[in-house]
């Protein structure tokens, strides 16, 4: 009876010790995720207003949302620091990256996480990436291929590494490499840096008189800006979401027939060679990537 009573209770050991053991181990892995900073330059790096080291720097950290400073570090006392909020999700990365300049509108970087999809994919081999720019509005690449304008989300995206890329007229491009897994939401969120050497345009808007005949005909031409890809995506309709009809090159001449919200209406043709005589097609571009002449 005694030898009985002596298993029960180590029975009852072993089991409050597996308990144990799960809960305060195991489960306290499952709290971390994984936090990785880079930046050029080298700058001090403070976590809720404690240093942990400099950069670079990767470590395990518990989930949760953290106030993130940069401070540059040695002889680059005409950089600017940073600091910005971050997020640390369960068995995740955080990776951010900063390139530091003289002040915030020269400096530029990326902040990417990534979390569970709320919904289930349509396709178990799915992710997607929800991509936000400062300043808004930048265009959202994805594998060179134009998604749409920042703030988007990138839905049924394959599982597997990508490049993503954002671009607005008057900023530095700003371009990554990121992996997405199947059930996954990339977080990405891009700082852009001003390029000093070219001149912002705003984008244009109609006036009152646009609908008038004299109106059409003051319209003019427009000059196509650099877009960073080599060329410029001429669409059926005033829309991302309309088909694309056409490529034009930058520093090309095209005349303006119409305008409407931010998109130029313009007449072109196929040989790339401008204004000549010839058969003629009409579509419409962005025209934050064209200046009216």
């Amino acid at each position: 009876m005694k030898e009985k009573f002596i298993f029960f209770l180590v029975l009852i050991a072993f089991f409050l010790g597996f308990i144990l053991v799960k809960f305060f181990f195991v489960n306290q892995k499952e709290v971390y995720g994984q936090l990785k900073v880079t930046s050029s330059p080298t700058t001090g790096i403070f976590l809720d207003n404690v240093a942990i080291g400099k950069t670079p720097f990767e470590d395990k950290l518990k989930v949760g949302e953290y106030l993130l400073k940069l401070i540059p570090e040695g002889n680059a006392t005409d950089t600017a620091s940073w600091q910005g909020k971050i997020n640390i999700y369960k068995n995740t990365l955080t990776f951010v990256n900063r390139e530091l300049g003289s002040s915030d509108v020269t400096s530029a970087g990326e902040i990417f996480t990534a979390v569970k999809m709320k919904k289930k994919p349509s396709n178990p081999n799915y992710g997607e990436i929800a991509v936000e720019t400062d300043p808004n509005g930048a265009i959202v690449y994805l594998d060179n291929d134009e998604k749409g304008v920042a703030p988007v989300i990138l839905a049924d995206v394959l599982k597997g590494d990508h490049e993503l890329s954002v671009f607005m007229p008057g900023f530095f491009r700003r371009t990554q490499k990121i992996n997405v897994d199947p059930g996954y939401q990339v977080i990405a969120k891009f700082k852009l840096a001003i390029d000093q050497s070219q001149k912002i345009t705003p984008t244009p808007s109609l006036n009152n008189q646009e609908g008038t005949e004299s109106a059409k005909l003051e319209k003019g031409y427009v000059i196509i800006k650099d877009t960073g890809l080599g060329f410029l995506r001429v669409r059926e309709e005033p829309s991302l979401n309309a088909s694309e009809s056409a490529r034009i090159k930058p520093g090309g001449k095209y005349q303006l027939l119409d305008e409407q919200k931010g998109w130029y209406k313009i007449k072109y043709n196929n040989d790339e060679k401008g204004l000549v005589s010839g058969s003629f097609e009409e579509g419409w571009i962005s025209g934050q990537y064209a200046a009216k002449e």
